[in-house]
């Protein structure tokens, strides 16, 4: 039973992650940015880079353009979000579809020096000379695709549960 519940938690926090990534493309659909996390407005209207510890001191701010790992973030609830579960897998899971080959098992729990790392690849990936923001949703569909993978597999697993009852 411990592992149904843990199956079904798993499901669930699956298809949020699906929707947070769904949500991150709409993001960065809208406008999309390099070598900042987010581009917002001054109050004289003037269009500003904000990196990570700026969003952190202005709180929740209206973004115009995000990179990937700022869209992520700001679909997920803004930068104060940023240390949640969700918003944590949800990176986990988008470096592994950069890094990883779809058949491999996702770690969804690295240690906090690997998370750091791995965050760090993903804003380089997005900073790349060569990127362009279609480059950026492309990934996020990945993404989308592989929480939906992971759905599937984790309600084979439930399915195989039900069969021994």
């Amino acid at each position: 039973m411990a592992e149904q519940d843990y199956l079904g938690a798993r499901l669930a926090e699956l298809t949020q992650i699906r929707e947070l990534v769904a949500a991150a493309r709409e993001v960065v659909g809208a406008g999309w940015v390099k070598d900042a996390w987010f581009v917002s407005h001054d109050a004289q209207g003037k269009p500003r880079s904000v990196d990570f510890m700026a969003a952190k001191r202005m709180g929740n701010i209206p973004v115009d353009r995000a990179c990937l790992v700022g869209a992520i973030l700001h679909a997920g609830g803004g930068v104060a979000s940023a240390d949640t579960q969700l918003v944590q897998r949800t990176f986990d899971l988008t470096w592994h579809t950069i890094h990883r080959r779809p058949q491999e098992p996702v770690h969804w729990c690295p240690a906090p020096t690997i998370r750091a790392q791995q965050l760090r690849d993903l804003v380089q990936w997005n900073d790349r000379a060569d990127r362009t923001g279609t480059d950026v949703e492309a990934l996020l569909h990945s993404v989308e695709q592989a929480a939906v993978r992971e759905v599937d597999n984790g309600r084979s697993r439930l399915a195989a549960f039900a069969g021994r009852e």
